[in-house]
């Protein structure tokens, strides 16, 4: 991910209430890690020509650059309320929504977008745009979704692939900037139980793959301790459904964070139901960090 110095967090606007909801968690964001805020908003030109509307003297191309300006500045109106030591820009980018913050995430640290919104953006969390921008973005990327609280801990998904390790860097980085607890999660499905009689396979052992389990999770957390000695870290290794235990867990955080794809009870996070679970459903905003190119 990118980290070196002076690499803005930037957040994509579209004049929607969830949009500027998305410029004040990016404000927050950019306060934390002192870091500048750049403010986006792509504009996509009409395939066909459009009428000009009756008793204007604007062109079309005209209107919807004036109307990407006007959201642009009611953005860097809040943020500049928001948080005053900031430095905020701002800039408008021709071009579809996920080609444009793709682009931008070259050279972000963060990009942090809402979870629903109008027109460039719109339905940016409802079909698949959400899921190619998380697993094309070369940053990671924070959706903005459920409830944005100042308290409760960062929740981080757990599942010893290289790809969570990453989320875990970033889960705990959070937690100390924000100076509050990281809950590491790691879940595991128990077999199916075959046919009427309700008994589990001969070799499952339960006690014995929970022990496993959690070993897993203690290799995961080895060396966080001593980077980050205030973070106190909670380990929960509990079986179940990942996208079940995690949204539970989302009532409780004030920020989820994912790798995009890991093996386990987290397998195809982002790619799989259990990432569009929680970008549909967590009950706080949700960190997706991209596993690293090879």
């Amino acid at each position: 991910m990118t980290r070196r110095a002076g690499s803005p967090v930037v957040a994509g606007v579209d004049g929607s209430a969830r949009g500027l909801d998305a410029v004040e968690v990016a404000c927050a964001e950019a306060a934390l890690h002192h870091r500048p805020l750049r403010i986006v908003h792509a504009l996509t030109w009409p395939a066909v020509p459009v009428a000009r509307p009756p008793g204007t003297t604007e062109t079309a191309p005209l209107l919807m650059r004036s109307q990407a300006d006007a959201f642009l500045a009611d953005a860097v109106r809040l943020a500049a309320k928001a948080e005053p030591t900031v430095t905020v820009t701002s800039a408008v980018l021709d071009g579809a929504a996920v080609l444009s913050l793709v682009a931008e995430s070259r050279s972000a640290y963060l990009i942090v977008v809402g979870d629903r919104g109008l027109g460039a953006f719109a339905g940016l969390l409802v079909g698949s745009t959400a899921v190619q921008l998380a697993a094309h973005a070369a940053c990671p990327v924070l959706v903005v979704r459920g409830e944005h609280r100042r308290t409760g801990p960062v929740v981080v998904g757990v599942d010893g692939s290289a790809t969570s390790v990453r989320a875990l860097d970033f889960a705990v980085e959070e937690a100390a900037r924000r100076e509050t607890d990281l809950v590491a999660v790691h879940t595991w499905r128990a077999p199916a139980v075959p046919g009427p009689v309700g008994m589990m396979p001969l070799a499952y052992d339960p006690p014995l793959v929970g022990a496993e389990e959690k070993r897993v999770l203690a290799e995961s957390l080895a060396g966080i301790g001593g980077s980050y000695p205030d973070v106190t870290v909670h380990r929960e290794a509990v079986p179940g459904a990942p996208a079940k235990v995690l949204t539970d867990w989302s009532h409780r955080g004030q920020l989820m964070v994912v790798g995009n794809r890991g093996r386990g009870g987290l397998a195809g996070l982002l790619l799989g139901s259990v990432s569009q679970h929680l970008i549909h459903h967590a009950a706080c905003p949700v960190a997706v960090v991209r596993a690293a190119r090879s």
